[in-house]
């Protein structure tokens, strides 16, 4: 007769609860094997449905998070760019500052951002100092900073590209591989 192999983790830690001399036995070790196997399908439903209630470990319930937070749900976006949307909308709820505003700039960028009040012009300047080109979702952070920003105040955008001078090192050799937009942002470093 063969061997019963035991191979759930669950399984294994309900069978050392047992004495010892069911260890032994096929018939407790297949049981516990199928309850430990039934148990560790329930601990990780469970561990999924506990990432959902964090954004950052959201998948599914990211759909939930938008319908609360009163943000349009797009399926087609990449999940990395609907949790900066929903951490953005968290972070915006309150008196808005500079902080605040850098504070969500930083959350869709993922980089660091500056922003300069320009009080005489009724206008601050937010600049990716990180990000070299546009960010892949600067309309979602527009519209999320639109919402936040009072009504008198203008915003503009500041983009940073690769210099000459940075690319004075390379030759013409190693950059050929490269797209003139793959230079200017900086993707062949």
């Amino acid at each position: 007769m063969s061997e019963v192999v035991m191979t759930s983790p669950r399984g294994k830690e309900l069978l050392s609860y047992l004495p010892d001399y069911y260890g032994t036995s096929r018939v407790m070790r297949s049981i516990m094997e199928a309850q430990g196997a039934e148990m560790d399908s329930l601990f990780q439903a469970l561990d999924e449905i506990l990432n959902q209630y964090f954004v950052p470990t959201a998948t599914w319930g990211l759909e939930i998070w938008e319908r609360e937070l009163g943000i349009p749900t797009e399926r087609n976006k990449p999940v990395d760019q609907r949790r900066s949307v929903i951490i953005s909308k968290l972070r915006g709820i309150g008196t808005v500052t500079v902080s605040l505003i850098k504070s969500i700039a930083e959350a869709y960028d993922g980089g660091r951002v500056e922003v300069t009040e320009v009080p005489s012009e009724y206008k601050f300047t937010v600049t990716f100092v990180d990000t070299r080109g546009v960010p892949p979702n600067i309309d979602d952070l527009k519209a999320a900073i639109e919402e936040i920003k009072p009504a008198h105040l203008a915003v503009e955008y500041a983009f940073t590209y690769s210099t000459w001078g940075e690319l004075k090192p390379f030759t013409w050799g190693t950059l050929k591989n490269y797209t003139w937009g793959d230079i200017k942002t900086r993707r062949w470093n």
